[in-house]
């Protein structure tokens, strides 16, 4: 029996952090021996904002993130790793979805809204992405697309294209399911735990999250300032939202229950519990910075990982864009 398939991807913007690494890419490293995995620097999707491109910056970008997948120990001879816009599959298909596609599902998504709302200056990308995205699904037959629980609604409309295309041109697509991690998926930021570890912010506010290149001395320094309240620490189930992310972080490093860990501290200084997760997190990211550094080293290394994953990326996209095309008539 054939293995389900999972792809997932991550934007090369902002600053990958712990919450990512928890969330996702730890969780990635765990799949490549049980699933046919396909793990994608979306490159394409970080042009919505065109004003907002350094050509220069991006192309660094695109590399560091691939080199942090592999530092992060995702196996590139288990795993397809690979850069979007290596695969001019993902821009054909996503035109075919996007004629497919209603004008109302897509002003309904959440993201259109928040960003681009009323605003007539907005670009037409903000509005489509979620059709690239959907194209990134579907070309590789995925079962499964590891995702947030705030993503979920991209894996709807994936879905929803994907029958609306098979009802009117036959059976085409295969339809994914979202796979939501339990555990460590939502990790807050240090300096407001009641707003989700962002990318896009830890490049405004350099206290907000741990990036996950962050030297030990970055690591502990944001550790030691990131919110609290007043007093001792409580047992998880009584502290503050500052308290039970520290917590949260410690549990999702370690494995251990939060709560277990918020009785080990409860009615302790916060130092110690800030002194143990400094040490917990540096555990984590010491070996994956190290790994980097090695990568990046010697770029032609990973120059050959991301030729072979688009290699094997263009084999399997094109079968079914080539599916898509013939069912929709294109072509000769």
């Amino acid at each position: 029996m054939s293995r389900q398939r999972v792809l997932s991807g991550v934007q090369p913007t902002g600053i990958l952090h712990i919450g990512n690494y928890l969330g996702a890419l730890r969780n990635w490293r765990g799949m490549v021996d049980d699933y046919d995995t396909f793990f994608c620097v979306v490159d394409m999707h970080a042009i919505t904002v065109p004003e907002a491109v350094d050509p220069a910056r991006l192309r660094e970008a695109i590399r560091s993130v691939a080199a942090i997948y592999i530092a992060a120990g995702i196996d590139p001879d288990k795993a397809t790793i690979f850069v979007q816009s290596d695969v001019p599959a993902h821009a054909e298909l996503a035109w075919i979805l996007t004629c497919m596609a209603p004008m109302g599902w897509l002003k309904r998504m959440t993201q259109f809204k928040v960003k681009g709302g009323d605003n007539e200056g907005v670009g037409t990308g903000l509005l489509t992405y979620p059709v690239l995205q959907a194209a990134d699904i579907l070309l590789y037959d995925a079962d499964l697309v590891p995702v947030g629980a705030d993503q979920k609604q991209h894996i709807e409309l994936t879905r929803d294209l994907a029958e609306r295309f098979n009802h009117r041109f036959g059976d085409v697509f295969h339809l994914p399911k979202p796979m939501i991690p339990k555990q460590g998926a939502r990790i807050m930021g240090l300096d407001d735990p009641e707003a989700k570890m962002s990318k896009s912010t830890a490049v405004e506010r350099p206290g907000h999250a741990i990036g996950l290149l962050d030297t030990p001395k970055q690591v502990k320094k944001k550790i030691n300032r990131a919110k609290t309240d007043s007093g001792t620490c409580t047992i998880y189930e009584d502290a503050s939202p500052g308290i039970r992310n520290l917590l949260g972080m410690f549990a999702a490093f370690t494995g251990e229950d939060p709560a277990e860990i918020g009785k080990r501290y409860d009615g302790r200084g916060y130092g110690y519990l800030k002194a143990d997760l400094i040490a917990a997190a540096e555990a984590e990211l010491a070996p994956l910075r190290a790994r980097y550094e090695e990568l990046r080293g010697d770029e032609s290394v990973l120059d050959a990982i991301l030729e072979r994953g688009a290699e094997r990326a263009n084999a399997q996209a094109n079968v079914v864009l080539a599916r898509a095309k013939q069912a929709m008539g294109l072509g000769r």
